[in-house]
């Protein structure tokens, strides 16, 4: 079914027990844009994208991914996608080009070897590629979840805090190869972030999460405007301080 979105969902929920962790919300992410799912500890950003992969079940509503439900078509629609998280560890004991070999197979690379080397490359990983992986530093293990993201050049990438852990320097160059990436490729990303700068500088799109509801979204731009603010992190606090009622 064609769409003019690659990301549609609509009243999702997840109840856990007696607490909604995500709480009947809509949004859309267009084609080739990189958006962003915002909130603060506890407001649904990464039970969502954990319905959004499959990992969970929806209590209810719906998802579509390039137009298909997700609920139905999970694996028609999983070998164009991927997903980083520094908190979600990789085998210890395996090597890094171990964990990123298994990974390859699973998507059914033909070249395994070459898109390795080109990553790490990429990535500045070719020193540890036979290091395993539980002895790498936090920034170290950050940058071969995003190396695992991209082996299958996914045209849908959800990355959670994909430059967690990392020194300014090396955040920065994770910042613009992500740019580079979304805009050579004409992926879609969408991207739960704490740093309001990295979000102003890579989002066309936001949408703002608080206690497993949609309180606000739009442009980076156009909320820093509507709040009468100087920047989308003034944007996040504020939202985050108002009561609840009030942003609903």
């Amino acid at each position: 079914m064609a769409s003019d979105h690659v990301i549609e969902v609509s009243g999702l929920t997840k109840i856990f027990g007696s607490l909604a962790a995500v709480d009947g919300i809509d949004f859309a992410v267009r084609p080739g844009v990189t958006s962003a799912l915002l909130g603060g500890n506890g407001a649904g950003k990464t039970t969502t994208i954990a319905m959004l992969l499959g990992l969970l079940l929806p209590t209810s509503g719906s998802i579509r991914i390039f137009g298909e439900d997700m609920l139905r078509q999970r694996y028609k629609l999983l070998h164009r996608m991927n997903f980083s998280s520094p908190y979600v560890d990789l085998p210890h004991r395996l090597t890094v080009r171990q964990n990123l070999s298994v990974y390859s197979h699973l998507y059914r690379l033909r070249d395994v070897p070459r898109r390795i080397r080109q990553l790490a490359s990429e990535l500045d990983l070719a020193a540890v590629l036979d290091r395993p992986y539980g002895k790498l530093s936090a920034g170290q293990k950050t940058r071969v979840a995003l190396a695992k993201s991209l082996l299958n050049a996914p045209e849908l990438l959800l990355l959670d805090e994909p430059t967690a852990s990392l020194d300014p320097d090396t955040a920065d160059y994770v910042r613009g190869y992500l740019e580079n990436y979304q805009r050579t490729s004409g992926a879609t990303i969408l991207l739960a972030s704490h740093n309001m700068a990295e979000v102003e500088r890579l989002c066309s799109d936001v949408v703002m999460l608080k206690r497993g509801k949609v309180v606000d979204s739009g442009a980076p731009d156009a909320l820093i405007a509507r709040y009468g603010l100087k920047n989308l992190e003034e944007v996040f606090i504020d939202i985050a301080r108002r009561p609840h009622e009030a942003t609903a």
